[in-house]
């Protein structure tokens, strides 16, 4: 079988049998177009060791992080076995196949003083009514109140609101659902929005029931909500390019900081794993440690 066309039945496995979300299954089902942008269509039993070292080799050369190399190994990995169990190769050529170390990366935090600031503007700017600017102050809002990650958020329905109890029902990774609780600012932008903007944006399109709509009235794009985060965090944070996990992380850490223990905060996020939560206790330790070396006498 070619690649092109055992690519395709093994992202629908992905998606339809293990159920992955649609972000992972589009991430590894575009590392199988890459190997083949390198390799050609060729049959699955032409790919070996050789071959996907030469592929891997290519994106180092051409500046790919190690993060990426990584899932890429992790992306043929899986493919091949599938490709073994499904009787389509004889031998896997992954078998032999060494993935780089991933380094861990600490997330980007801005503190609660700046995110105040840039939530404090946003809804100064959405004080004249402007529909764009009430759905925008809302977006920023519900993501850092309720640390939800940008497909969370673009995937939330208005029925998915509590707007009694200041809750919303969120579909994770792993099509995992979890209620998250959000605060009075929240609430109060999804109020605004919702009474003021959200029904001009309706009448623009075919939203249906998602909670927030684009500029045309359909549901709004992770695209959209990426650049809505980055122009109002940038120019606060000092980076180029800051998307909407930079709220999620400084959730977290707030969390953490304000007395939060790590289970609760490992729920509210919606990890499986409590190493994953973990990350930001180092980000914590490290504000730790920078203050002991400011103020401790013997530091």
């Amino acid at each position: 079988m070619r690649m092109t066309e055992a690519a395709k039945r093994y992202a629908g496995q992905l998606a339809d049998v293990r159920r992955l979300s649609p972000a992972t299954v589009r991430a590894y089902a575009g590392d199988l177009r890459d190997l083949v942008a390198v390799t050609g269509d060729i049959d699955l039993a032409d790919i070996d060791l050789e071959v996907l070292r030469d592929w891997l080799w290519r994106r180092v050369e051409r500046g790919d992080a190690r993060s990426t190399i990584a899932r890429r190994t992790a992306s043929v990995r899986g493919f091949f076995g599938w490709a073994r169990d499904e009787g389509l190769v004889e031998l896997d050529p992954t078998v032999r196949l060494v993935a780089p170390k991933r380094g861990r990366t600490l997330p980007k935090v801005a503190t609660a003083a700046t995110l105040h600031a840039v939530l404090g503007d946003a809804t100064a700017s959405a004080a004249d009514g402007d529909v764009i600017a009430l759905r925008d102050a809302a977006v920023l809002e519900l993501l850092y109140a309720a640390a939800l990650r940008v497909a969370e958020l673009c995937g939330v329905d208005v029925d998915d609101l509590d707007r009694t109890r200041h809750t919303v029902r969120v579909v994770g990774k792993g099509a995992k659902e979890r209620i998250v609780p959000y605060g009075g600012p929240a609430a109060q932008a999804l109020e605004s929005y919702l009474v003021r903007s959200r029904p001009a944006l309706a009448a623009r399109g075919a939203g249906g029931p998602a909670l927030f709509l684009g500029a045309r009235g359909g549901r709004l794009g992770t695209r959209t909500a990426y650049d809505i985060v980055s122009r109002a965090l940038a120019p606060a944070v000092g980076a180029e390019t800051i998307g909407p996990h930079a709220l999620r992380h400084s959730a977290a850490t707030h969390l953490l900081d304000g007395g939060a223990d790590l289970r609760t905060v490992q729920e509210m996020l919606g990890h499986a794993s409590l190493g994953t939560t973990q990350i930001y206790t180092h980000v914590s330790a490290e504000k730790l440690t920078a203050a002991y070396r400011l103020a401790h006498p013997r530091a």
